[in-house]
């Protein structure tokens, strides 16, 4: 089998490849057969490509690390190799804003989470708007839940152009041993995603917009363990975005074992600037990707 690798690919990168392409060989899902496609439904005719993060840090992502321009104009770059790599599949800019963000102290109420103020939004939102790029509202719920936490946004969601992304990693509601976020791998289940989609159809309905997408961010198997009980709705898109960092076979690896052999709707791939070339590989490129099955339709820069 030829491989589309960089020649600096290991074996081990080679296998997991494979063994990742012979997954989906075996499933019969790809592509989920779904509710039908509503008008203006940014999937699958438009692959996303997002960078993420939060102004306030630099270490959360690109959104803070670069100064406005630059950073923008790399989302830029991405854009374009993504074009070029892909000329078939029209490439949509977006920016995925952590807007309530997972902290280590507990905060006034307990919750370990901060809530951005609506004015930071704003600020992102009209740095999406430079790019004509989506923006994309994350909640990572601390000990607090979806049902909390969702609500305050919508006011942000009635926009055509913003839509949602849940953080299973830092959902600790579930955990019996009160542990802060980040201390181990958070949990949401099944029905917490079936909220956010309840949520955001209800919204699509009422205020007549084109459909919504939920990004669900995953690398365990605890993070959703009943992610087939996700139910799908015309009015939202669900992409399962795999979120791990790492050399490229691990990450290969995650894509088969939470992507591919559990098919949800729309499967997304996150690369991480930094944490990825921990190893002294390369970035996973554009080319490695689109021989994959499912493609990724959602790619995210951190």
């Amino acid at each position: 089998m030829r491989l589309p690798l960089l020649p600096t690919r290991t074996s081990h990168d080679s296998i997991s490849y494979i063994a990742t392409l012979r997954a989906a060989e075996r499933r019969a899902e790809w592509p989920v057969k779904g509710p039908e496609l509503l008008p203006g439904a940014v999937l699958p005719a438009r692959r996303i490509v997002a960078f993420y993060g939060n102004p306030l840090s630099k270490r959360m992502g690109a959104l803070g690390e670069y100064p406005v321009d630059e950073m923008l104009a790399r989302l830029d770059d991405e854009v374009k190799r993504w074009r070029e790599a892909d000329p078939e599949t029209p490439v949509q800019p977006a920016m995925h804003l952590i807007a309530v963000t997972a902290q280590g102290e507990p905060g006034k109420d307990g919750m370990y989470r901060l809530r951005m103020p609506d004015s930071l939004i704003e600020t992102v939102y009209e740095w999406a708007r430079r790019k004509q790029a989506l923006l994309f509202l994350d909640i990572q719920v601390g000990h607090s839940t979806l049902q909390a936490e969702l609500p305050r946004l919508l006011r942000f969601l009635e926009r055509p152009d913003v839509h949602l992304g849940v953080d299973p990693e830092f959902s600790m509601h579930y955990d019996k041993e009160g542990l802060k976020p980040g201390a181990k791998i958070g949990t949401m289940m099944a029905a917490d995603v079936n909220y956010a989609v309840r949520t955001l159809s209800d919204l699509v309905a009422t205020t007549h917009l084109p459909p919504k997408v939920l990004v669900v961010h995953r690398f365990t198997k605890r993070m959703v363990p009943n992610a087939r009980e996700i139910k799908l709705d015309s009015r939202v898109q669900v992409v399962m975005n795999m979120d791990g960092w790492g050399p490229p076979w691990l990450k290969f690896d995650s894509y088969r074992d939470y992507v591919v052999t559990e098919p949800v709707q729309f499967p997304g791939f996150k690369i991480f600037f930094h944490n990825d070339a921990k190893s002294g590989q390369p970035l996973i490129t554009p080319g490695e990707l689109l021989r994959l099955v499912p493609k990724p339709l959602y790619v995210q820069y951190q």
